[in-house]
């Protein structure tokens, strides 16, 4: 048991990277969570793919690096969107938000909404939420709520999330939900201990609890820039790979992530593995 004097862990378990929409790399982000922020375990969570979380953990371990690299993903469901953190196998998306926790839990992983009540297509609704607590299969409900998230999504509903996650006694996160490395750690999950199996314990325990501060609407159009010029960047490098049919492609941002399957390349090849989608 944690003494009150005691630190509590911090987790940003909502962060992109060039995988999927995000606009860092894994080494940039790896580097900024070491040196610029206090956390203690971080979740890539891109879209779709688990192959740069991968890497990530790979590249974390083999460095000796401070914060832990939880392997995730942010699945899209028909339901809205769903963090599978913890995973050992990518998700299929775009299957109801039942089966997708169902197929989280089969690969060892928790299952936690992400900004959820939102009024929009890509965030869980409360009525679904409800049913899928009230769900006499325990491997259908779901393990938490994000109940931070500091985009503009996530501001006005804030309380709302809060209040519903304690009446259904669901563990609280919060996230940065992170595209840029400036917002990484501007969302957080607090949990007694340090490391990854502390984290996994607090979630299924409920004794997690968020923190953070929400982004200022001008921050996120710098953000959205980014991504419009990485878009750009990502169309023209694939292009070019497949008219010089060199097997490359775009950056996913991890050693090997040019390559055509991206596959993260260790100096030992035995090592090298694969996850995700191309």
């Amino acid at each position: 048991m944690t003494e009150p004097s005691e630190r509590l862990g911090r987790a940003d378990l909502h962060i992109h990277t060039l995988a999927s929409d995000g606009t860092a790399s894994i080494e940039a982000i790896l580097d900024h969570v070491e040196r610029r922020t206090d956390l203690d375990v971080i979740a890539i969570t891109d879209h779709e793919r688990i192959d740069a979380a991968l890497a990530g953990r790979s590249m974390a371990l083999d460095r000796g690096l401070r914060a832990e690299v939880v392997v995730g993903e942010e699945v899209t469901t028909l339901g809205g969107h769903l963090l599978g953190l913890f995973l050992d196998r990518p998700i299929r998306p775009y299957r109801s938000l039942r089966s997708t926790i169902l197929a989280v839990h089969d690969a060892g992983g928790l299952a936690i909404p992400a900004h959820p009540l939102v009024p929009y297509p890509l965030c869980a609704q409360g009525w679904m939420l409800r049913r899928l607590i009230d769900d006499p299969d325990p491997a259908a409900h779901p393990d938490g709520l994000e109940t931070l998230n500091p985009t503009s999504l996530g501001k006005p509903w804030h309380r709302r999330v809060v209040r519903f996650a304690d009446q259904h006694a669901l563990a609280r996160l919060g996230n940065s939900d992170a595209h840029a490395l400036e917002a990484i750690a501007t969302g957080w999950t607090t949990f007694p201990g340090r490391d990854a199996a502390d984290l996994r314990r607090a979630i299924e325990t409920r004794a997690t609890d968020h923190g953070g501060t929400f982004h200022a609407t001008a921050g996120q159009l710098g953000t959205f820039g980014q991504q419009l010029r990485k878009r750009s960047r990502d169309l023209r490098d694939e292009v070019s790979g497949r008219v010089r049919r060199n097997g490359t492609g775009r950056d996913h941002g991890y050693p090997g992530g040019r390559l055509r399957p991206p596959r993260y390349e260790t100096s030992d090849p035995a090592e090298t593995g694969r996850g995700g989608r191309p």
